[in-house]
C-alpha cells in the first residue's frame, strides 16, 4: 500500500491536536560509512562527531571555507553508520560538496532518503503512540526494530523502513498529514532548517546554531572554523534568527522578502528561512539584524496591509 497524506484541516499555526503524524517528505538522509567516515565528517562540520553517543543526536552545520552554512542537520549514528538528517533541497547541494573531499578519506557518502519513511510525531499523546508502536523511546536517540526514533523534547522523529511505516499507519487508523504542521513546530522551536535558497549565505551564529548546541568551540579544526571562532571570541556578528507570525494576502516562500519600519519608512529587513501558511496567517523564521527589538514593526514586501510581529525565542542568545 501507499501511505496517503492529507493537508492539515485546522489552524496548525495556533493549535495542535493531541496526536499528529506528519510525513516529512521534505527531509532527507545522508549515510556515511567507511573506516574513516566519522573522522572525515568530524573535520567538516561544526559539531563534535567523535563524541556522539549511541543514544544521542546533535545539531550541526556544514560550512564553506568562509564559515557560511551550506547545510544544517541533525546527526546520529546506527551501528557503524553515521547519518545526517536535513532538508532535501540542501541535501542535493551539500552531498556533492562533501563527496568532493571524501575521495581523500576512506569514507563513503550516499543519499538514502528513499530507504526510509520519515514521520514526525507530536502532541500530548505523542509519547504514548511512540511507545505503543516502537517500545522504549525515553532516550534522545532510540534504536528500534523498525529503524530509529529521535526524541526532541515532547516530539519524535521516526526514521523507519517503508514496510514498517505502512503497517503502523494502517493499523493505527491515524491520518497522516503533510509536513506543514510539523514545520510550524520546528519554527516555534527556533530551529535553523536552511533550504537551498539560503545555502551559503549565513555564518552559523547568524542562525542561532550556537544556542541549540550545534557548534563545538573546543573540537579543533573544521571547514569554516576560523570565521566561526572569530565571531565568538572577537564579536562582529550582526544577525540572528527570529520567530515571526502575522498575516498577509500574499503566498509566501523562502524567497519572499521582509521589510522593517524605520524612521524614514519601511526598508528591506531580512530573509525568510522557513515558513508555513494557513489562509492569511503565516509563521516563519527569518534572519534579521540582531539588534532588532521584539516590538519592531515588520511586513511582507509588496503587501502593505500585512502585519508581522516577533515571537520571543524559546532559548537564550546570551553567550555563556
Amino acid at each position: 500500500m501507499t501511505i496517503s497524506v492529507n493537508q492539515p484541516d485546522w489552524d496548525f499555526i495556533a493549535t495542535s491536536p493531541e496526536l499528529m503524524l506528519s510525513s516529512l517528505t521534505h527531509m532527507g538522509l545522508i549515510e556515511i560509512t567507511g573506516e574513516q567516515g566519522r573522522s572525515f565528517i568530524h573535520g567538516q562540520v561544526t559539531t563534535d562527531i567523535t563524541s556522539l553517543g549511541t543514544n544521542e543526536w546533535k545539531w550541526g552545520a556544514h560550512c564553506d571555507p568562509k564559515g557560511k552554512m551550506l547545510a544544517s542537520f541533525r546527526a546520529f549514528s546506527i551501528g557503524d553508520s553515521l547519518f545526517m538528517l536535513l532538508p532535501k533541497s540542501t541535501l542535493s547541494l551539500d552531498l556533492p560538496q562533501l563527496q568532493k573531499y571524501a575521495v581523500f578519506s576512506k569514507a563513503e557518502l550516499a543519499d538514502v532518503s528513499n530507504n526510509y519513511q520519515i514521520i514526525g510525531i507530536a502532541g500530548s499523546q505523542a509519547q504514548a503512540f511512540a511507545a505503543e508502536n516502537f517500545g522504549d523511546v525515553s532516550q534522545a536517540l532510540n534504536l528500534v526494530e523498525q529503524g530509529v526514533i529521535i526524541r526532541d523534547g515532547e516530539r519524535f522523529i521516526a526514521i523507519i523502513n517503508n514496510a514498517a511505516a505502512e503497517t503502523i499507519i494502517s493499523q493505527s487508523g491515524q491520518t497522516m498529514f503533510d509536513a506543514s504542521a510539523w514545520q510550524a513546530l520546528e519554527i516555534k522551536a527556533g530551529y535553523p532548517n536552511i533550504d537551498a535558497a539560503h545555502s551559503g549565505q549565513y555564518v552559523a551564529q547568524m542562525c542561532n546554531l550556537q544556542a541549540i548546541n550545534g557548534i563545538s568551540f573546543t573540537k579543533g579544526c573544521y571547514m569554516g572554523q576560523e570565521t566561526i571562532a572569530r565571531m565568538k571570541y572577537r564579536g562582529g556578528n550582526k544577525r540572528a534568527l527570529y520567530i515571526i507570525s502575522g498575516t498577509t494576502k500574499q503566498t509566501i516562500s523562502t524567497d519572499t522578502q521582509l521589510e522593517i519600519a524605520l524612521e524614514d519608512g519601511f526598508r528591506r529587513g531580512g530573509n525568510i528561512i522557513e515558513c508555513v501558511q494557513y489562509g492569511d496567517k503565516v509563521l516563519l523564521t527569518a534572519v534579521l539584524p540582531n539588534d532588532t527589538e521584539n516590538t519592531a514593526q515588520l511586513r511582507i514586501a509588496g503587501d502593505e496591509s500585512s502585519q508581522l510581529s516577533i515571537i520571543e525565542l524559546p532559548y537564550s542568545l546570551a553567550d555563556a
